[in-house]
């Protein structure tokens, strides 16, 4: 964890599932200069600093902002070290039926993290794929491969002193939001005998968070 120690590190969508858990290892295991959630969605950010506080961890800011907004970005990353990039839309189904909005996060929105690392001369920018990039037969995971794609050809663009663009992919994240385990538990309480599965012979490879999170942290100290 000393990749961290006494470095500015801002984590965008950092009020989600990953966030909290990358957050909550770095404020345990590292000494940062500055710790940034950057996430457009208050109430999320107001639950979560009820868990870590500002007060309680000096290093820690919560920062409201869209990566869609390259203004804000800008504003964002100014003096920053480290950029962790998390936030997406996620949901198949509804990048399926709300395809420009999932382009304008997903793809556009990557690309003003790109623009904005490079202005502000980021060290280091770790973006969070997934396996649905891989041959992918839906616009979400055809959005997070063009954005895989933006990030890798972005190490043309930084130039010296460059900023050095990395992806990490990983499969289904067990429990967390919006994955199947938590449906299932809902469905199970609520009286279900049954559970929905697309295909019996069908084989799902799911790893915990917490082992994302230290994968995501290897590849940064690999890059």
């Amino acid at each position: 964890m000393s990749i961290f120690n006494g470095k500015s590190i801002l984590v965008t969508g950092g009020t989600g599932s990953f966030g909290n858990e990358l957050v909550k290892k770095i404020l345990s295991s590292a000494k940062p200069k500055k710790l940034i959630v950057f996430s457009r969605d208050e109430q999320k950010q107001y639950v979560m600093s009820q868990k870590y506080s500002p007060d309680k961890f000096n290093c820690l800011r919560y920062f409201i902002g869209d990566i869609r907004d390259s203004k804000r970005l800008n504003r964002a990353f100014s003096n920053i070290d480290i950029v962790i990039h998390a936030a997406a839309m996620k949901h198949v189904t509804a990048s399926e039926y709300n395809p420009t909005e999932c382009i304008a996060t997903n793809i556009i929105g990557a690309q003003n993290i790109i623009d904005a690392a490079i202005f502000n001369k980021v060290s280091k920018v770790l973006a969070l794929s997934t396996d649905k990039a891989a041959n992918p037969i839906n616009l979400y995971g055809a959005s997070k491969l063009c954005a895989d794609k933006l990030f890798i050809a972005a190490n043309n663009l930084a130039g010296k002193p460059n900023t050095s663009f990395s992806i990490v992919r990983y499969g289904n994240v067990l429990g967390s939001r919006g994955s199947v385990i938590p449906h299932f538990e809902k469905l199970l309480s609520d009286g279900e005998k049954n559970l929905p599965l697309t295909d019996e012979n069908m084989t799902r490879f799911f790893i915990r968070l917490s082992e994302g999170v230290n994968f995501v942290i290897s590849s940064l100290q690999n890059m």
